[in-house]
Parts: C-alpha cells; structure tokens; sequence
C-alpha cells in the first residue's frame, strides 16, 4: 500500500540484506544444532509459534508493554487532529491512535501494517511539545508505519529469542554432557551457550545498524511531509534535554523499548556510543534536517 512519504531505496535495501543475513544466521544456527544432537524441530515449532504471536500481536504487546491506552477522538481531540491531517497528507489508513502515562518525553509506532497499526505517545511529550512539535514526531512515526520497517524490525529482533529459547531447551532437556562420553569428549552444553550468543551478537549488531538507518528514514519522510523540517528539530532538541530531567528510575524502566522510541531514553552516565545505540547520534539527526531545511529554502 503505497503513500505520499518519500521512498528511500536505502532503507529497503538495508531491510532486504539484514532479513537475507538473519535467515542465513539462523539456517546455520538450526544446522549446528541438528549436528550437535538437539531435537531442533521442537524448538522450531515453539519458536514459530512465538514469532507468530510477536508478529500478529505487537501492537497490543506492545501497548501493555509500556502503558498505553487507546483514546478516542473525543478524549484527545488535537492529537486526532494532529493525526488525521498527516494521515490525509500521507494517503494513508488512520492508525489507532494511544496515550501512555509516563512523563518520559516519547512516542511510538508498532503494527504490523497499515491497516494494523497503533500510533502512542506519552503523556510527557504532550506537556512539553508544540503543536506543530508534535505534528513533527507523529509524522516521524507515520513514516515507520509507511515504509513497514516497524513488521521487519519485530522479526528481525526475534532471532536474538530463539537464540536463547534453543539454549536454555538444550540445557533442560539434559545437552549438557559431553559427545562420545567420558572426560574426553566435546561439552555439547558448552558449544550450544557459546553459538548462542555468537547468534545474539551478530543479530543485535545487525538490528541496531537497520534501526539507526530507519529513524534517519523516518527523520526525513517526516520532514518532507510535513515541509516543516525545523519543527522536528526542535521537537529533537527540547526531547533530548528534557531527558536529563526525568527521573533515573523512569529512563531505565523506558530504555528496553529503545528500538520503538522517537528518541532514546537514556540514564545519567550513559552514552549512545556505549549502548550500541537503535539511534544515531542527535547531532547526526540535526544535520539530516539542516540540509533538508536548506534543500526546501526554509530555515
């Protein structure tokens, strides 16, 4: 289903080559488990039907997961608003539109597609942001649900839990032994953990490089929709600072859901750069939207 956000080839082509490197990573992970003696095909059956259930029912996994609740126009009558003037800009179904009670500054988009997509921001972003702020983030996140690298990334991600749902089946089930037996022979448990987390790593490294591309995407599909670069910038600027107002407790209890985030929440001491971040760097993001500015004669 196409819609008026620009196209970027860059992004697809990202979420081509990452599923492509993911499945490959996970065909060999499977192999060396049959080779190792685990009855894989259990395993598979319990993770496809994880994988399943994640795909079909982020977006309200999503929702418990941080709080949110779907509102009516009459309960949020400007962000229905807001919404529906981007949603009629984009040529595109209207999302479900939620709020979750957190002062974190933040906003979020999940669903596996148009027709199945949930649009939720906090509570905190609301007090602190503009209209035309505002307008910003809900077109940033508009164009995640456009482009569908919110479905790639609910897949993508899942390899690091099959990863560890396999290890901690073998490890259950009684491979922790040792192949040929006697004190000679190769620790199945072992090699399991160690290519289990080889698996996660690769996977995560992979995950986090496609989200920092996708949010740049996101940055500008939003910018070139609305044509208001600046606001979005602004709204950047005012998040990324406030952040360093919210309480510790709070960011940490935000900063597993990262990857969906507008913005990063991040505790005190804590650098992008540390995190292998599902973000690239504000003044990365800023830059985007400068050159954007100057492309559309605007300041």
């Amino acid at each position: 289903m196409r819609t008026r956000f620009a196209s970027d080839r860059g992004l697809t082509s990202r979420m081509v080559v990452t599923m492509f490197l993911l499945g490959l990573l996970y065909v060999v992970f499977v192999g060396v488990l049959i080779v190792l003696g685990v009855r894989a095909l259990t395993v598979l059956v319990l993770a496809g039907g994880l994988l399943l259930v994640q795909y079909f029912l982020s977006d309200r996994i999503a929702l418990f997961a941080m709080g949110g609740r779907e509102v009516s126009p009459q309960e949020a009558p400007e962000l229905h608003g807001l919404i529906d003037r981007l949603c009629a800009l984009a040529d595109m179904p209207k999302p479900r539109v939620a709020i979750a009670e957190s002062d974190v500054p933040n906003a979020f988009a999940t669903g596996r597609n148009q027709k199945n997509a949930v649009v939720c921001v906090t509570t905190g972003i609301l007090r602190r942001l503009e209209p035309q702020e505002l307008e910003g983030v809900l077109a940033h996140e508009l164009s995640h649900v456009a482009h569908r690298d919110v479905a790639v990334m609910t897949i993508a991600s899942f390899l690091g839990i099959v990863a560890g749902l396999m290890t901690r089946f073998a490890l259950y089930t009684g491979l922790g032994g040792r192949r040929n037996g006697g004190q000679g022979g190769v620790p199945i448990g072992l090699i399991i953990v160690l290519v289990s987390v080889l698996v996660y790593a690769i996977s995560f490294l992979l995950t986090r490089a496609l989200s920092r591309y996708r949010e740049l995407a996101a940055d500008r599909a939003g910018a070139l929709l609305t044509q208001r670069p600046s606001a979005l910038a602004s709204a950047l600027v005012k998040i990324t600072g406030d952040m360093a107002r919210i309480p510790t407790r709070d960011l940490r209890e935000a900063e597993p859901f990262n990857a969906f985030y507008f913005a990063p929440a991040l505790a005190p001491g804590e650098t992008l750069a540390n995190l292998f971040s599902t973000h690239p760097r504000l003044e990365r993001r800023l830059e985007q939207l400068t050159n954007i500015s100057k492309q559309l004669g605007r300041g």
